[in-house]
């Protein structure tokens, strides 16, 4: 009789649910390598978030893009529009407006703004800030408070703002909160051991390991997603069980190839097009190295990946 090789059963990681009621969505929980879900029954499958900014994208650059938002003149007719895209299981707001080197939104305009957000939304909401950390620390303190209730993930806390972030977002009100690292393990699990001395339950946070687009250093999150979900699996690492979110939009957005015009490189073909697909395989790259949730923007790229994830499960 030949012999067969039965599947490891794992215990299962930790799960974080965000948004309420029967619209919640649970990110991570699995017990499985990456995509093995012929290993194990599916706890939760990877979720797939759309971003979109608290300003409108460029519709000249992009009309794809700026066809999925067409006729909706404000940001909550945005919002409800993104969280209406085929394929979404939450929406993530970058609130873009607040940079004091852009338009410098004050914080009182922002969290109007968001909570307008919050109610046109039908999907679990995800907060990200401006990228100027000490503006992001008072959105966040003061989002959290506007938005009690509706258990919002907020992106993200680092090692220099966790403790006002963290106490701001999940202590003192109740929500979900990411831990953002720069790519490496260790920096990963001390973000995660700190917090939890704070106070913060493993239940409440998400690991945010940093990123990259294909083609720019993406081996070095591949490497340390696997040795992650290695960790929590094999090893029993309770301090790196939380789930993985990735924002690959931020990323692949960025960079040249979906950048340059096609006036300046003609050769490569149609701009969005190329965008699409920068989206699309690094978003791919990411789930097969162990992210539980991505967070894409064009809505085309968001089609693909949620018919990916549903065709492996």
């Amino acid at each position: 009789m030949p012999f067969i090789k039965k599947p490891r059963t794992l215990k299962p990681l930790g799960a974080v649910s965000i948004g309420t009621g029967e619209r919640a969505v649970k990110i991570g929980g699995g017990n499985t390598l990456p995509l093995y879900f012929f290993d194990a029954k599916l706890s939760n499958p990877p979720a797939v978030g759309v971003e979109l900014t608290d300003t409108a994208w460029d519709a000249a650059e992009l009309p794809l893009l700026a066809k999925a938002y067409e006729g909706a003149a404000t940001l909550a007719e945005r919002v409800a529009c993104a969280a209406n895209m085929k394929g979404v299981d939450f929406v993530c707001l970058r609130l873009e407006g607040a940079d004091p080197g852009g338009d410098n939104l004050s914080v009182e305009e922002c969290v109007k703004l968001a909570q307008e957000a919050a109610a046109a939304c039908t999907k679990p909401l995800c907060i990200a800030g401006c990228r100027s950390e000490e503006k992001d620390v008072e959105l966040f303190k003061a989002l959290a408070a506007a938005l009690q209730g509706q258990n919002v993930l907020f992106l993200s806390a680092k090692e220099e703002d966790y403790k006002t972030i963290g106490a701001a977002t999940v202590l003192a009100y109740g929500h979900k909160v990411a831990g953002e690292s720069s790519v490496d393990i260790n920096l990963a699990k001390q973000l995660n051991v700190l917090m939890t001395q704070l106070g913060i339950p493993k239940e409440s946070i998400v690991m945010n390991l940093g990123g990259a687009a294909v083609g720019y250093g993406f081996e070095y999150v591949s490497s340390t997603m696997d040795r992650v979900k290695a960790a929590a699996l094999e090893q029993d690492d309770a301090m790196l069980q939380m789930p993985v979110i990735t924002q690959v939009a931020t990323e692949t957005w960025a960079v040249k190839e979906s950048m340059a015009s096609q006036a300046d490189m003609p050769e490569w073909g149609d701009l969005e097009q190329r965008g699409i697909q920068m989206e699309t395989v690094t978003a791919a790259a990411c789930l097969a190295s162990g992210s539980d949730a991505v967070i894409l923007r064009h809505p085309v790229a968001v089609d693909k990946i949620a018919a990916l994830v549903a065709a492996l499960i």
